[in-house]
Parts: structure tokens; C-alpha cells; sequence
């Protein structure tokens, strides 16, 4: 039986270095994502501020629904171990 793929949803703009620095750390693990672009739609916007707790900046990283927060906060989990446990919950 094979595992299901995690949901991951990034909030990014076209112009951002640490929305590319995260989508590459998500390709070099071997993950896919969907990529919800704020800078083209301001309703995400607003979608993002809400799921977010009201946090502006980009990217905003979700998987399986839950908030990761942004590049640093994906580094530090991914470090830890906490990312590898929101990976393994779609399994």
C-alpha cells in the first residue's frame, strides 16, 4: 500500500528569494507542492493572513493544513525532526 502524498501549500510571490530557497529544500526531499500566489490574487492574500494568524510575510507553508510559517520556521522543522513527523501524519 503506498503512502499518500502530504498536502503542501506555499504562499509566495514571484519575486522571493526565501519562497524559492523553500520550494528547493521541498524538491530536494522528493515533494510537490501548491503553490498559492499572493501578489496575483488578494483574495489569498487575505486567505493567508487569516490561516496564518495574521503573519504578512512570504512564504507561508502549510502542510497537511497546518502551519508551518515561513523559510526559517521549514528549516528549523526540517532540522528537528517536526518536519519529517507533518510529513509522515499523511501516511
Amino acid at each position: 500500500m503506498s503512502k499518500a502524498a502530504p498536502k503542501i501549500e506555499i504562499y509566495s510571490t514571484a519575486v522571493c528569494p526565501y519562497c524559492i530557497s523553500a520550494k528547493n529544500l521541498l524538491k530536494s526531499k522528493g515533494l510537490e507542492w501548491q503553490e498559492v500566489r499572493i501578489d496575483t490574487d488578494p483574495a489569498q492574500r487575505d486567505a493567508m493572513l487569516t490561516r496564518s494568524g495574521g503573519r504578512r510575510t512570504v512564504p507561508q507553508i502549510f502542510i497537511n493544513d497546518q502551519h508551518v510559517g515561513g523559510f526559517d520556521d521549514l528549516v528549523a522543522a526540517d532540522r528537528s525532526g517536526k518536519l519529517a513527523d507533518l510529513l509522515e501524519v499523511a501516511a
